[in-house]
């Protein structure tokens, strides 16, 4: 239900021609700390993003409780003490690619761009700069990106018992294979 009330949403935000519009609700995200005492990564493939080749707008919204990690006890931790999930269920971003007029989605190619918009995490959004790539291939679109996110800035603490273990920074990775509308 969630899911087709999302879909529907993303739908009527990017009303029109569904010609240059695409979406997905398998994207990947992952995330990388790293610090001499603990190395943490998490997996999610469930983000659910559309694109409007046309306007440049974009979305992404990520289900927090959709992450795994290698080990169960960091995925508790991450969702109940750091993530608050329950209080925090997604992440999303919305905003615009840039150079939206430079790439030309009807042609193979991989084209450098910067997405600018709103990321909202832990019930804090800011305004960002994002680099990204999009590749084209065909009908298939991959909006690719690499960026790292302070932990302070979305207000999520990090007890002072394991302060040493969790980098300040966190690497976020995006990969979203996005499809044409139908």
């Amino acid at each position: 239900m969630k899911k087709a009330v999302f879909t529907a949403l993303l739908v009527s935000v990017f009303s029109g021609a569904f010609a240059q519009k695409y979406m997905t609700r398998t994207g990947k995200i992952s995330f990388f700390s790293s610090t001499p005492i603990e190395r943490i990564e998490a997996f999610n493939d469930e983000v659910a993003s559309i694109f409007d080749g046309k306007s440049g707008d974009i979305i992404f919204q990520v289900p927090i409780k959709s992450f795994k990690f290698e080990k169960q006890i960091m995925q508790e931790h991450f969702n109940e003490d750091y993530m608050e999930s329950d209080k925090f269920p997604k992440s999303d971003f919305k905003g615009k690619i840039a150079n939206v007029n430079e790439i030309n989605l009807s042609k193979d190619g991989v084209y450098n761009t910067n997405a600018v918009g709103k990321l909202t995490m832990h019930g804090v959004t800011h305004d960002v700069t994002i680099p990204g790539t999009i590749t084209v291939k065909g009908t298939e679109v991959t909006m690719s990106s690499k960026f790292k996110v302070k932990t302070k800035d979305y207000d999520i603490k990090i007890p002072a018992l394991v302060d040493g273990k969790i980098a300040k920074e966190i690497e976020v990775t995006v990969n979203s294979v996005v499809n044409p509308m139908h």
